[in-house]
């Protein structure tokens, strides 16, 4: 009953049964592996499952075993024995999580559970993942999750596999991360004087709203996430959704222009606000990368790139002076220079940019990798290009829309995305060039929190939905069948319960799915 679905599973009658006595073995590149597997059987079995130097005789083995890649493995259950084989870190660990998803929904308890008999299917799985990047991206920046919230997150994202979080810490509405050397971004930045009332996008509820993430806690999440073969890629939006650093540092603004007056944004929505084309703003930038890569080692660096009005620049006689020094005849163009000094940076100290669809508008570099959401043309022009694309459209991943019909639904953005349409989603676009395809670097879940505002409001949109992107993001497209995801699932929402997840109930026309 795993999720994602295998790339091969075969059944076989008998059980293997997980009994106090049992010791675990492990090949000295596999002892590391140690860990994990104890933190995953340990809590509910109450088994202490001690290291025994020799392979015969043990329960459970951890084995070297060549030809699965750096995240494929192999997992064999018989009556007397489990053995875990991979080529790597990330083998040995999504090996334990399909471990876990064989046993008892129990086995997700953090205290033992006497009565429960622990037993494996007898069964051979082999297994790879199709895509490598398999992402969620949270929205940190509209509503703000503790660090033992954002653990948790990560929790439930490991065991589906998924190995990339995106983190988006700064928009209009509020700075979420301590940049030391510009204090007032999280003095100023981080705080705004309102925010939207429940049920009344227009209206504000008078009370203010701020936190932001030290760097200590920051580099805490993202150790807790290396341990659970996650790489998180921060999020610093520009040129636009910059209205809180601008509020924090008006200078960093087009500030020659009628009317300016930044703030830090109290409504959702497009701020007009960006930043300015000058060398105080690429400065400013820089140091806030630096930074940021000291905090991340990700080898991506996210830079945002959406929804930039342009009338900021068509208004300031100073940005109107860059465009004509540089030749540069429109702001989508301007938008691609900006981004391009951004990106040579980033080059420099080994990073790579990420950006949202917009920054091909004006010219996409070849090195820059687009994040795909709008209309699927920008997709199809990058990977013919020969750049790299991370599929997140709107219309499958945007987990942040309502579930069901807006009127029987929680409060959202906007609806419907329903559970089969994620699970409906192939990432490949057709109409590419011979080869392009080899460019989608794989698929991502988007959660934006403007109406999501609690950890339990975001288990109600993340899961199942998430479940199934999994499943899109990690099996072959020719096994993936959405009847025979449901079967699967239905097992997984026990183990959900028991995780604390409150996830969102399937909806009844899934009562009659089938094998498929």
């Amino acid at each position: 009953m795993i999720i994602p679905q295998p790339l091969k599973e075969e059944r076989r009658e008998g059980h293997f049964r997980l009994t106090p006595a049992m010791a675990v073995y492990a090949d000295p590149s596999a002892r590391p592996a140690l860990s994990p597997l104890r933190e995953a059987l340990e809590p509910a079995t109450g088994f202490p499952l001690p290291e025994t130097e020799h392979r015969q005789g043990a329960a459970i083995a951890l084995i070297e075993e060549e030809g699965h890649g750096t995240e494929g493995y192999r997992i064999e259950v018989n009556t007397g024995t489990i053995t875990l084989a991979a080529s790597g870190p990330a083998g040995w660990f999504y090996a334990i999580q399909s471990l876990r998803q064989l046993l008892p929904a129990a086995i997700f308890a953090q205290t033992p559970q006497t009565a429960v008999e622990w037993k494996v299917p007898c069964c051979t799985v082999e297994d790879r993942p199709r895509f490598a990047w398999r992402g969620l991206m949270l929205d940190c920046a509209r509503h703000f999750f503790p660090e033992e919230e954002i653990k948790r997150f990560l929790d439930h994202m490991a065991l589906y596999k998924y190995n990339v979080f995106h983190w988006h810490l700064v928009d209009d509405q509020g700075w979420r991360l301590d940049i030391r050397r510009y204090p007032r971004l999280v003095e100023i930045g981080s705080v705004r004087a309102e925010t939207p009332r429940a049920g009344n996008r227009n209206e504000g509820d008078g009370v203010p709203y701020g936190d932001y993430y030290t760097q200590e806690e920051v580099r805490e999440i993202v150790r807790y996430a290396a341990q659970r073969q996650i790489t998180v890629v921060p999020e610093i939006e520009m040129p636009g959704h910059s209205g809180a650093a601008i509020a924090a540092y008006p200078e960093l603004g087009n500030f020659d222009i009628p009317g300016y007056q930044p703030e830090v944004r109290t409504r959702w929505g497009v701020n007009p606000y960006l930043y300015a084309p000058s060398e105080t703003v690429f400065e400013f930038l820089r140091n806030v990368l630096l930074e940021v890569m000291e905090l991340f080692p990700s080898p991506y660096i996210h830079i945002g790139g959406d929804e930039a009005p342009k009338e900021q620049w068509k208004a300031s006689a100073f940005a109107r002076g860059v465009m004509s020094r540089e030749g540069i005849a429109s702001g989508e163009e301007l938008q691609s220079w900006f981004l391009r000094h951004i990106e040579d940076f980033l080059l420099s100290h080994g990073r790579r940019l990420i950006g949202w669809d917009e920054i091909q508008e004006g010219g996409l570099s070849p090195g820059a990798i687009m994040m795909l959401w709008r209309d699927w043309k920008w997709a199809r022009a990058a990977l013919n290009s020969g750049n790299q694309v991370i599929m997140t459209p709107a219309s499958h991943c945007y987990l942040d829309y309502s579930q069901g019909p807006v009127e029987t639904e929680p409060e959202a953005i906007c609806g419907e995305l329903r559970l089969e349409n994620v699970y409906e989603l192939e990432p490949i676009p057709d109409g590419l060039n011979p080869g392009a395809e080899a460019g989608v670097m794989g698929v991502q879940g988007n959660l934006w929190t403007e109406y999501i505002r609690d950890a339990a409001h975001l288990d109600f949109m993340t899961w199942p939905r998430a479940a199934a992107l999994a499943e899109v993001a990690w099996s072959a497209r020719e096994h993936r069948c959405l009847d025979h995801f449901i079967l699967r699932l239905r097992h997984h929402l026990e183990g959900m319960k028991t995780l604390g997840i409150r996830y969102r109930p399937l909806d009844a026309r899934f009562a009659d799915a089938r094998e498929g």
